[in-house]
């Protein structure tokens, strides 16, 4: 199939290095193993990207409904399409961010970081609704270059109306990093990475990614009571009054 142009051609083309690396995957991981990292909070659908040509496919069913659409897209370009048009020049900004953070952390844990973002997408004729995207890449071949990613699209708009424009970059599986940037600066945000301590803010970033305070204890190596302090520190200090609540305000602010 011919490759479709789209807008982010020309945002991938300035970053070849995060598409082609020396650094390659022996083993390739499952999809439930990826669908469970990411953040679900509603209904949701994902697709496989192949990077080389654009070209989609592996299709939840879901897609379907969700945006009221009579077949499965076939390019990039088509899930670009369903994009409000207001919102293209962000999408535009937030993957040319993303890209950078890729290549600032290193190429050698690419496949154990995952970005995520919102826009507006068409849910029917006249219809726009928030989505939260995220992307994983899950498949590099010999030589190291990229062939695709999984993205999954979640339909928050029981959540939130209003785009927070903010990007995040994460770990996935057992890496924890965490970088954020708002590209709407006169977007007034919650702050609250000034409220919590270092150590509160690497306990909230997992307890919204729905870890117990029994794994957090496990994966950050802190006995239990003390992370169960941190969780009731971290309810008090973002007036959340339970965990439902508090994987709200992490969306509002950009952590997932």
């Amino acid at each position: 199939m011919e490759p479709v142009k789209h807008i982010l051609n020309d945002i991938w083309d300035k970053y070849p290095e995060v598409l082609s690396n020396q650094h390659v995957v022996e083993t390739i991981p499952e999809i439930e193993r990826i669908i469970a990292e990411l953040f679900t909070l509603g209904p949701f659908y994902y697709y496989t990207l192949h990077v080389e040509n654009s070209t989609l496919s592996n299709f939840s069913e879901s897609i379907l409904p969700m945006h009221s659409l009579n077949k499965y897209p076939q390019h990039l370009k088509d899930i670009i399409d369903l994009i409000h048009p207001d919102d293209l020049a962000f999408v535009m900004e937030a993957e040319a961010w993303t890209l950078e953070m890729y290549k600032e952390i290193g190429f050698e844990h690419q496949m154990s970081l995952k970005s995520g973002y919102c826009f507006r997408m068409k849910t029917k004729e006249n219809t726009y609704e928030l989505f939260h995207h995220q992307a994983i890449h899950t498949l590099k071949d010999k030589n190291g270059k990229l062939l695709q990613t999984i993205n999954i699209h979640t339909n928050i708009q029981h959540l939130s109306h209003e785009n927070n424009y903010v990007v995040t970059v994460s770990g996935i599986g057992t890496r924890h990093d965490f970088y954020q940037k708002t590209l709407r600066p006169e977007w007034f945000a919650l702050n609250i990475t000034d409220r919590l301590t270092k150590r509160e803010l690497e306990v909230f970033v997992l307890l919204i990614k729905g870890y117990s305070d029994k794994e957090i204890a496990e994966t950050i190596v802190i006995s239990y009571h003390t992370v169960r302090t941190h969780h009731k520190n971290i309810l008090k200090k973002t007036k959340s009054k339970n965990s439902k609540e508090l994987i709200k305000k992490g969306l509002i602010q950009g952590f997932l």
